[in-house]
């Protein structure tokens, strides 16, 4: 039932009421609750707390594992790397819900935190954790990036739970003492790559640096990115940071009407990051965390698959929702990794569902077999087949 719920959920479904759509297609998808049996399933796991969330986590983990190595090169690990983005999702609610309330951008709703595996430049992403928070929790809570954190790694195969080949980044919300330090702790070695706040200390060494040390960013091809430079800040600002930080700078020509803030300095937007990687140029380290941004891509797919709002009243029974909301996710981002190619690996959930899930078909029963013939007209039929056969080929899970 609870996979029913996140096809439909996937398929661009906000309520459970949505899984009518379902229902009424039992040549397709068999079999499908009623509304009320849904609505009991999901009052019983909210009911079980820990436990049965633990449940949900740990079977995700295990089809993750799976799915990964039926991508083969494809998989988000080909390369023997893993990068998890840490990020806060603001989720409106439009009544009075448990744990509702004022946000910092003068909304009112929750305010979850997310972590989000990138598949790079070749593909989109999947969720690893979402920590449901009541909208007033703060951005730089330490205590919730390393919880968030925890339940990310818990996704990945144990290999990459511990060690330099997964690198963890986050905005200036993860920048703390605390978090940091927990990153960094021996015997964990994970790699990190985490935003800071331009504080007065760092704002004045920025002024400082000589105009020779400062080195020319780069774009994902290669070349130097127009009006924007890094350089690295050393000496008594990494006291009390755990050993090996460092700490990099970057300046660049604000866009054509942006404001600039106190702490940017010569007409220049000033931000800063912090990162434990050695030996590699500082132009590829401020390259790897702008990268960073493609978890606002992830965000806006989720808030397109029933992260917009949450639909039930109790914060137990909303997070069950939320975690069928990941498997939705996982499926939207498993589905391209295994079937599609090209640009197509690329497409975000209202993509997939325009072009692929509402294309018109017929489903043909003809003796013991079933043929699905598609609209030859349809643009993206090509898509649709090619998919299917390479689906088809796949293992059988069970």
């Amino acid at each position: 039932m609870l996979a029913d719920t996140a096809v439909m959920i996937a398929d661009g479904g906000r309520v459970m009421s949505d899984l009518a759509v379902l229902r009424d297609h039992g040549e397709l998808f068999g079999p499908v609750a009623s509304d009320p049996t849904i609505s009991r399933l999901i009052d019983t796991l909210a009911a079980s707390g820990d436990k049965a969330l633990h449940a949900i986590r740990s079977a995700r983990s295990e089809v993750r594992h799976h799915a990964w190595s039926l991508a083969g090169r494809n998989a988000p690990d080909a390369d023997g790397q893993v990068v998890i983005d840490l990020d806060g999702v603001l989720v409106i609610a439009h009544s009075d819900k448990e744990d509702a309330a004022a946000t910092w951008k003068k909304t009112y709703g929750h305010h979850p935190l997310t972590a989000f595996l990138d598949h790079g430049p070749g593909g989109t992403g999947e969720p690893l954790a979402a920590l449901l928070r009541p909208g007033n929790a703060g951005s730089n809570t330490a205590a919730d990036h390393i919880t968030t954190a925890q339940l990310a790694l818990a996704q990945l195969p144990k290999h990459y739970r511990r060690g330099r080949q997964t690198l963890i980044r986050t905005d200036s919300a993860g920048g703390t003492h605390d978090f940091v330090s927990w990153l960094a702790r021996r015997g964990r070695w994970l790699s990190y790559s985490v935003g800071m706040t331009v504080t007065e200390a760092i704002h004045e060494h920025v002024l400082k640096v000589p105009a020779s040390a400062w080195t020319p960013a780069v774009e994902t091809d290669g070349e130097a990115r127009d009006g924007a430079w890094a350089a690295e800040l050393t000496g008594k600002l990494l006291d009390g940071w755990p050993k090996g930080m460092r700490l990099i700078v970057r300046k660049e020509r604000p866009h054509p009407g942006a404001q600039l803030r106190i702490t940017d300095a010569d007409g220049m937007r000033i931000t800063c990051f912090a990162t434990n990687t050695p030996d590699r140029p500082i132009a590829e380290l401020e390259l790897r965390h702008r990268l960073r941004a493609r978890a606002e891509d992830r965000i806006r797919a989720a808030r397109a698959t029933g992260l917009r709002n949450l639909p039930l009243h109790t914060t137990a029974q909303n997070k069950v929702w939320l975690e069928i909301v990941q498997i939705a996710l996982d499926l939207l981002a498993w589905m391209p990794m295994l079937a599609l190619t090209g640009k197509a690996r690329l497409w975000e959930p209202r993509r997939l569902r325009f072009r692929l899930f509402s294309a018109a078909a017929l489903l043909v029963t003809t003796g013991r077999r079933r043929i699905l013939r598609l609209t030859q007209h349809w643009p993206w039929t090509r898509e649709i087949t090619a998919a299917l056969e390479r689906l088809a080929i796949l293992p059988t899970p069970g």
